[in-house]
């Protein structure tokens, strides 16, 4: 993925303060366009209306749909059936890592996060992509 540039990024988190920190560290430090969205629903409702995100990033814990099924519904989608995706936890032990991998995710970002360093995680994940 590194040959085509990391622009918009589908963002999908419950937690209202996580998401503010995380849209302040994505947009404002790393320069990226965000699809914010705060539950799995949203985010399909944001694909359906036309939003073609560059990467999914995506909470692995939300209440009704979480981070794993809701990149199931995505990826029934044809406009984010190949989307790379990067999951958030704070589960991060190597088992759940090896979950996460076995659905596709190119790399998981460990929560707490550091807001300062979240854009390059971001984009270093992207980077490894190709």
């Amino acid at each position: 993925m590194s040959e085509k540039p990391l622009n918009k990024i589908l963002y999908v988190e419950d937690d209202a303060d996580i998401q503010t920190v995380a849209q302040i560290a994505l947009e404002v430090v790393g320069g990226f366009e965000l699809i914010k969205c705060s539950s799995g629903s949203e985010a399909l409702a944001a694909i359906r209306a036309g939003a073609i995100p560059d990467l999914l990033l995506l909470d692995v814990m939300m209440p009704n749909m979480d981070g794993p099924t809701t990149l199931a519904e995505l990826r029934k989608l044809s406009v984010t059936e190949d989307t790379p995706v990067i999951f958030m936890t704070a589960k991060v032990q190597s088992i759940e890592l090896d979950y996460y991998k076995s659905l596709g995710a190119v790399g998981v970002i460990a929560k707490p996060f550091d807001p300062m360093e979240l854009s390059g995680q971001v984009l270093s994940l992207w980077s490894k992509e190709s």
